[in-house]
């Protein structure tokens, strides 16, 4: 029989889609689910930013561009990364992508290769270690610890480097314990990088999503000239998920290498929806402020909710709109946790250990919903350990 790659049976999904599924299965059933399982704004894409996707539509923009992304757009970025990281990019380093994962899935394609090590955050984003398995290179965990705050501690990442090890995945602020690492964490990072001759991958989607304190990367040392890499995109703080819109600022030998890959995977991102980016960045900022302080008060009330079950105990998230309460007290698995979560009240959620071995004894909840919702689950949670 005809046997499919070693790299198609090794690479994995994502359990969000796989618990939406069940969920989606129960209420098909008549049953009611309250979902926290979906890393999504509630919120619609702002209306200034819509309309400008619907002209370029009605203008006819619906064509091939440049597989790197419009000039217009890449104009955009560079000026966008030098208000928010402080150093502005060459234009020849930004490229746009068709979403960030593709950011992430290119990057990673440019640096590994078959028994490389890659160094990365567990619990962390799934696609990481999917990549990896996918490259035949090495996972290499860096356990996120309660104790300080899921802060990737810059001390773990230096013991598990080897001759082998090619690059570091930081992904700040984090999916999917909410933690935001300090200023001094990433610059230590980016010196580790520069003193073992690594690269540093930097995962900034959540990078206006933060409570009460201030974003860093660690691409500021070499402005992402010669061994990091920053990827943020318009999925989260834009409300954007299904517009399929990120950028990538690269050193300019790996651009020429992503224009190849986008050139033969995807062609280009969609025209009409770079023209809707250029409308988000550039245009009125203020929903993102809006939109912080209404998941500041779900993060409140999620947490205060969460600590109130027996069993539970939860930190309140610095980042992102996540909450990762710790359920040991339950003498429950995260798996057996969130089963009973789902089936007995009705409410959808992830285990820790969907994000990895290291998050066993947790559960991520995505608090992008109403306030009632989450009054609501914390209720039915509470009553089913009852």
């Amino acid at each position: 029989m005809v046997q499919l790659s070693k790299g198609a049976s090794s690479i994995y999904g994502e359990a969000a889609f796989e618990v939406l599924a069940k969920a989606q299965a129960l209420e098909r059933q008549g049953k009611s689910i309250f979902h926290f399982e979906i890393g999504e704004p509630d919120m619609e894409t702002p209306e200034n930013i819509a309309n400008a996707g619907i002209r370029a539509i009605q203008e006819k923009k619906t064509h091939y561009v440049p597989s790197i992304g419009l000039l217009e757009l890449r104009k955009a970025v560079q000026d966008e990364v030098e208000k928010t990281r402080d150093y502005r990019p060459d234009l020849k380093q930004i490229v746009i992508t068709p979403g960030l994962k593709p950011g992430i899935f290119f990057s990673m394609l440019s640096i590994v290769n078959p028994r490389d090590e890659v160094i990365y955050q567990d619990p962390g984003y799934p696609t990481y270690g999917s990549v990896t398995s996918f490259l035949g290179a090495k996972s290499i965990l860096v356990p996120l610890l309660e104790e300080n705050e899921f802060r990737m501690n810059p001390d773990d990442i230096k013991e598990r480097i080897t001759e082998k090890t090619k690059l570091i995945v930081v992904n700040s602020p984090q999916n999917p314990t909410g933690s935001v690492m300090t200023k001094s964490e990433l610059e230590d990072i980016a010196g580790l990088a520069e003193e073992h001759d690594l690269y540093v991958v930097s995962d900034e989607i959540y990078s206006k999503m933060t409570y009460d304190t201030k974003h860093y990367t660690p691409t500021g040392r070499d402005e992402a000239k010669e061994r990091t890499v920053l990827l943020d995109g318009f999925s989260k703080y834009y409300a954007m998920t299904g517009w399929r819109l990120g950028y990538m600022v690269v050193p300019c030998k790996m651009a020429d290498r992503l224009q190849n890959f986008l050139v033969s995977a995807v062609s280009c991102t969609a025209a009409f929806t770079q023209w809707a980016g250029v409308e988000a960045l550039t245009g009125d900022q203020s929903f993102i402020p809006e939109m912080m302080a209404r998941f500041k008060e779900k993060r409140d009330r999620i947490v205060k909710g969460l600590n109130s079950i027996p069993g539970f105990t939860c930190l309140s998230p610095k980042g992102a709109f996540y909450a990762f309460p710790n359920i040991t007290g339950t003498d429950m698995t995260s798996q057996e946790c969130a089963d009973h979560l789902l089936y007995k009240a009705g409410v959808a959620v992830l285990p820790g250990t969907a994000f990895g071995p290291y998050g066993e004894g947790y559960l991520r909840f995505s608090y992008a919903t109403i306030l009632e919702n989450i009054d609501a689950a914390v209720k039915r949670i509470r009553e089913s350990f009852e």
